[in-house]
C-alpha cells in the first residue's frame, strides 16, 4: 500500500485562501464506532466515521459551499455585494447563508416547501431569502425554479448550481479524502457514503483511488423513489447531477428508510452521536460491507446533526 508522504497533508486546502471562522472548514474528527455494530462483524474489522457536524455551519455541506463560493470569485463571476442563487433540500443551503454572511453576499435560495423549521429558521438567521418550491416535487423541483431564475434574471444572480459544479467534488478531493487518508494512516480499505449530488463520494473516491487504487468505494442510494431520507437521490429517477458518474463506485448499494432511521435512533443512543437522517442510511450501509470481511477497515461519514431533525416525529420521537 502506498503510504502519505511525510508533510504532504500538512497543507490545508481552505485554510490557505480564506482566515476568520471559514478557515474552520475541515479536520472533522474520525471516530470508531463500537457498540453499535452487529456481534456477527469480525473484532478485526473497524468502522469508523466522521462526524461533519465539527463544521462551522454544521454540516459536510460546508466544504463544497466555500469550494464553490472561492472557485466563483477567483474566476470573476462572484463579487462583493452579489447575490448567490442555488436550490437545496436544506444543508448546502445553510452552508451558503453563513459563507454568504462571512463574504458579504446576498442569498436567494430555492427550497422544497416541506423543509423541517429548524432549517427555515437557521436560514432566515443568516438572512437568506427563501423561495419555497412544490414540496411534491422534492429537491428536483428547487433545481427546475433555480434553473428558471437564473435563465429570466442573469443580471440579479450568480447561480452556483451545486449539481453540476466542479467544485464541488473537487472540495472532497482536496479535504474529505486527505483527512480519512491521514487519520486512518493510510489504513483504510473501504470508504462507504450516500449520493445527493454525489460530490462527497465523487471527490473522496478519486483521491483516495489515487493513493490507494485497491481502496473499495461503496456507493448508497434509497431503496425506492418514494424515500424517507432527506438530502439522498434515487438516481434512476432523479434529476442526475452532472458531476455524478455511476461507473465510480465499485459497489451501489440501496438502504432501506425504516432500517436507516433505526440506526439513525441507535446512534444516538448507543453511541452518543446526535446525527442526521443520511447518518443512518451512510451506517447501514458501512455495516452491510463490515458483514462480509474478516478484516478491513471501514470509513463512511454522517453528514450533519440529529439537532436539525428533532421537530420531525418520524426520526426521533415526539419531544417534549
Amino acid at each position: 500500500m502506498k503510504l502519505a508522504r511525510k508533510g504532504e497533508e500538512e497543507q490545508h486546502y481552505f485554510r490557505d485562501r480564506v482566515e476568520g471562522l471559514l478557515a474552520r472548514v475541515g479536520d472533522t474528527p474520525l471516530v470508531r464506532l463500537s457498540r453499535i455494530l452487529p456481534p456477527d462483524i469480525s473484532p478485526q474489522v473497524e468502522v469508523w466515521a466522521k462526524l461533519e457536524w465539527f463544521n462551522p455551519g454544521g454540516s459536510v455541506k460546508d466544504r463544497p459551499a466555500l469550494s464553490m463560493v472561492l472557485a466563483a470569485e477567483e474566476d470573476g463571476r462572484l463579487k462583493p455585494g452579489d447575490t448567490i442563487l442555488d436550490a437545496s433540500s436544506g444543508n448546502t443551503g445553510i452552508a451558503y447563508a453563513m459563507i454568504a454572511a462571512a463574504r458579504g453576499y446576498r442569498l436567494t435560495l430555492c427550497l422544497p416547501r416541506n423543509a423541517n423549521a429548524e432549517r427555515k429558521a437557521v436560514l432566515r438567521a443568516y438572512g437568506a431569502e427563501i423561495v419555497e418550491t412544490d414540496p411534491l416535487e422534492g429537491s428536483d423541483g428547487a433545481i427546475r425554479v433555480a434553473r428558471r431564475m437564473a435563465e429570466e434574471q442573469p443580471q440579479r444572480f450568480v447561480y452556483l448550481d451545486q449539481y453540476n459544479n466542479e467544485a464541488n467534488w473537487k472540495a472532497h478531493f482536496h479535504t474529505t479524502g486527505p483527512e480519512i487518508w491521514r487519520d486512518t494512516q493510510g489504513r483504510v480499505t473501504h470508504w462507504v457514503a450516500s449520493l445527493g449530488t454525489s460530490g462527497t463520494f465523487t471527490g473522496t473516491t478519486r483521491y483516495l483511488r489515487s493513493r490507494n487504487p485497491d481502496v473499495q468505494c461503496v456507493s448508497i442510494q434509497p431503496d425506492s423513489p418514494f424515500h424517507g431520507l432527506e438530502g439522498l437521490k434515487f438516481m434512476e429517477t432523479s434529476i442526475q447531477p452532472g458531476i455524478y458518474d455511476p461507473d465510480l463506485a465499485d459497489e451501489q448499494l440501496f438502504a432501506p428508510t425504516e432500517e436507516a432511521l433505526e440506526l439513525t435512533r441507535r446512534l444516538a443512543r448507543e453511541e452518543g452521536l446526535l446525527a442526521g437522517i443520511s447518518s443512518g442510511a451512510q451506517l447501514w450501509g458501512a455495516i452491510e460491507v463490515a458483514r462480509r470481511l474478516e478484516r478491513g477497515v471501514v470509513v463512511t461519514l454522517l453528514c450533519d446533526s440529529g439537532e436539525r431533525y428533532l421537530s420531525e416525529p418520524h426520526v426521533f420521537g415526539e419531544q417534549g
